[in-house]
């Protein structure tokens, strides 16, 4: 009778979202993961015979991790700081779920219209006391903008600055508001 795999689909699961987490996405292959998972390739292979549906599942870890960090806050900007403090803590996942390719040609509107991004704007309307359609409009402002430094940030071209990126986000914010 064949040995019982030791290595389950979850541990496969979160061992690939730690290694890329770890080391970026390029660093993910069979053997790199077999090396963290501390097992063979074949188990991985047997159940991932391509890898890419283990790499769909380690971006759906991915971006629940990222969803759960940054909403911590309801805060409106609160949430956009801690996107990109993410950026500066979370390089790697930062680029795995942001610039792996998987949202291109995506507009602002899908990018912002979302299950995560929509619960807060209609929180902040109320707060702020404007429109869905006003905060929808600066919500989308201030993601292009967040996002922005986030990418620059995790792409070592910017120094997190927290508060700068505070006074430049809320200046922004400030300013939409009055229009």
């Amino acid at each position: 009778m064949p040995k019982k795999p030791t290595t389950n689909i979850e541990d496969m699961i979160e061992g690939a979202f730690r290694l890329i987490r770890r080391e970026g996405l390029s660093s993910f292959t069979a053997r790199n993961l077999a090396d963290e998972l501390g097992c063979s390739t074949q188990p991985i292979m047997y159940q991932f015979p391509n890898l890419k549906e283990l790499k769909d599942l380690a971006y759906e870890r991915a971006d629940s991790f990222h969803t759960e960090y940054i909403t911590a806050d309801d805060d409106f900007l609160e949430i956009g700081l801690r996107y990109i403090r993410f950026a500066s803590e979370e390089a790697n996942l930062f680029r795995f779920l942001f610039q792996s390719g998987r949202f291109d040609g995506a507009s602002i509107k899908e990018l912002t219209h979302d299950s995560v991004a929509y619960p807060i704007v209609n929180a902040a309307a109320k707060d702020l006391e404007m429109s869905e359609k006003e905060a929808l409009d600066c919500f989308e402002v201030l993601f292009a903008m967040v996002h922005g430094y986030a990418s620059l940030i995790a792409n070592n071209a910017l120094e997190y600055d927290e508060e700068s990126l505070r006074k430049a986000l809320y200046m922004t914010a400030e300013g939409l508001m009055k229009r």
